[in-house]
């Protein structure tokens, strides 16, 4: 291919990523990120096989930033879908965990004036 068809197509797919990336709903955000942390187990795999393969100095080099990447990015990504998934738990005032933040849609809490009791001695009215 030329370069000119391959810049065309590194465009296209990084405006038909975005379009699809942008469109996923909050619900969907979790699941589809522990779905992209597996892919970049798999590219981690892949780096450790290019790092370990000792052709010359440069695919070591190239392998090492690849492994240094990857790795970066899964462990990442955990911690970011664990972040999230805390969001959602339930607390337990026993363990410290408190109450759960609301999210978008979720009604607001609102203070209640305590209940006044009748006057001694009035009417009742």
């Amino acid at each position: 291919m030329t370069t000119i068809m391959e810049l065309y197509i590194f465009v296209l797919a990084a405006f038909v990523g975005f379009q699809v990336i942008s469109r996923v709903p909050p619900l969907l955000h979790t699941p589809l990120m522990s779905a992209t942390n597996a892919i970049s187990a798999i590219s981690l795999v892949g780096s450790l096989v290019l790092a370990g393969a000792n052709r010359d100095s440069l695919s070591n080099w190239l392998g090492f930033v690849a492994v240094t990447a990857a790795t970066i990015n899964v462990v990442g990504g955990f911690l970011i879908t664990d972040r999230m998934l805390k969001m959602f738990r339930r607390g337990d005032s026993k363990k410290g965990g408190g109450t759960p933040p609301l999210g978008p849609g979720q009604p607001q809490p609102t203070a209640t004036p305590p209940a006044k009791a009748p006057a001694p001695g009035g009417s009742g009215r």
